[in-house]
């Protein structure tokens, strides 16, 4: 091995944690890191020789661990010269690198439940000096449970723990038959384009409008930053009626941005029955909850014909407020209340079913809970936490809410006097994604 070679791996080492010397080991299919002589520089050196690679497998593999800045400063490359070099030309095995993103994803939570669905698969010795996934893929290596063709248990066991967006890597990856299995020979193997899910665009900017209501003024704050966080233009409002509401959802509605946007929110908190909505009334007739999901129909709202449409409402129950009789009353939906601007024939609407492309998350509780100066609801921080880990996690929409449904089913377990009850329905043809 050349002078100039042998620096340039010491060069490297230098930069990387220990985290990433297993890492890198991993990739290069050497899985036997704790021996107390193992160096990560003797290890790539002896490979490189045995195998005759070059600094190309370097450059290879610091792009494959996202480290871009040594390949600016010890490989004097960089991202898009070394995706293009490399092309379909890979030494690395694709399950390796895969199994290495896939732990590079997963937080400690998620670490723990894994392990102690796989404790009765792991010796007891073993269990203490799991630190990562790598470590639970060496050792299922071990004991012949995985391999690039055998994985089917570590995908069952990431469904079980709600990682299904890592299961779903796994199962595209299956499904492709894909690639060269260990680092043997210097070998091309064929890059195989992930079968795509069929997903809502999401990339304008902002994503679309979110508008919230807190009739309540203790929460709202929460819903703010996470649909900020997610690219949204957040529209709030505070302490309105009835009548004000119906008012300010039927403006939203008429906004010219649904045109140019890729979805709508619609959040609010409110006092109420699991039909109606008060306001900060205190009687009367009630805004029904289908008259908010009507206002943003592709009839009367045709900027979003064809686009996810998400609610998410938290109601603090109280008695059922009386409805009008003889007549709609104006707390009901009618057509000629609303204007609609804009070239609807373009949008297609007569083809989007009136219904379709609806998300609807209803959680309600007692109205009991307002009087604990100290309450927050959980159903809205545990779906805030949710929303916002999806976006990490590039989670469909659906799959991440059921994460919401386990905080709250967790949370009645524990605190009989004080339960609530959610209601999901939803009319989504395609997955969303709010990344």
């Amino acid at each position: 091995m050349s002078r100039h070679l042998s620096q340039t791996i010491h060069l490297i080492a230098e930069e990387l944690s220990k985290d990433e010397w297993k890492r890198l080991s991993f990739l290069c299919g050497v899985t036997d890191t704790e021996c107390p002589s193992f160096d990560v520089r003797r290890m790539l050196m002896s490979l490189m020789h045995q195998k005759g690679l070059d600094e190309t497998f370097l450059m290879e593999l610091m792009f494959k661990m996202r480290r871009y800045d040594i390949l600016r400063s010890v490989l004097n490359t960089n991202r898009t010269e070394v995706e293009r070099m490399l092309g379909n030309n890979h030494v690395l095995s694709e399950y390796r690198v895969l199994m290495a993103d896939i732990s590079e994803d997963m937080d400690t939570d998620d670490l723990k439940s894994l392990v102690f669905l796989l404790s009765a698969n792991f010796p007891r010795e073993r269990l203490s000096k799991i630190k990562s996934l790598l470590d639970v893929i060496v050792e299922l290596e071990r004991q012949d449970q995985m391999s690039c063709e055998r994985m089917d248990l570590l995908e069952k066991h990431l469904r079980a723990i709600q990682r299904t967006d890592l299961a779903r890597k796994i199962n595209r990856y299956q499904q492709r038959g894909a690639g060269n299995v260990e680092m043997g020979n210097a070998v091309t193997y064929r890059e195989y384009s992930q079968n795509s899910v069929d997903e809502y665009r999401m990339r304008s900017k902002p994503r679309g409008v979110c508008v919230i209501i807190d009739c309540v003024g203790i929460d709202g704050a929460y819903w703010n930053k996470t649909f900020k966080c997610l690219h949204f233009q957040v529209i709030t409002h505070k302490l309105l009626c009835v009548r004000e509401t119906l008012a300010t959802l039927k403006d939203v509605a008429r906004r010219r941005e649904h045109y140019w946007a890729d979805a709508f929110i619609c959040c609010v908190i409110s006092r109420g029955s699991a039909t109606d909505l008060l306001g900060i009334d205190s009687h009367g007739p009630g805004l029904n909850l289908d008259t908010v999901k009507h206002l943003f129909t592709p009839e009367c709202c045709p900027g979003l014909a064809g686009k996810p449409k998400l609610f998410f409402i938290q109601s603090y129950e109280v008695p059922r407020p009386q409805r009008c009789y003889g007549g709609a009353g104006y707390y009901d939906y009618r057509d000629a209340d609303l204007e609609t601007d804009g070239p609807v024939t373009s949008y297609g609407v007569e083809t989007v079913p009136a219904n379709a492309d609806i998300f609807w998350s209803h959680c309600w509780t007692n109205e009991h809970q307002l009087e604990d100066q100290n309450h927050h609801s959980v159903y809205l921080q545990a779906l805030c936490t949710s929303l916002l880990k999806g976006q990490k996690r590039k989670m469909n929409l659906v799959d991440a809410h059921m994460e919401v449904n386990r905080k709250i089913y967790e949370h009645n377990a524990k605190e009989t006097g004080a339960k609530y009850s959610i209601n999901l329905r939803h009319t989504l043809r395609k997955h969303v994604c709010l990344s």
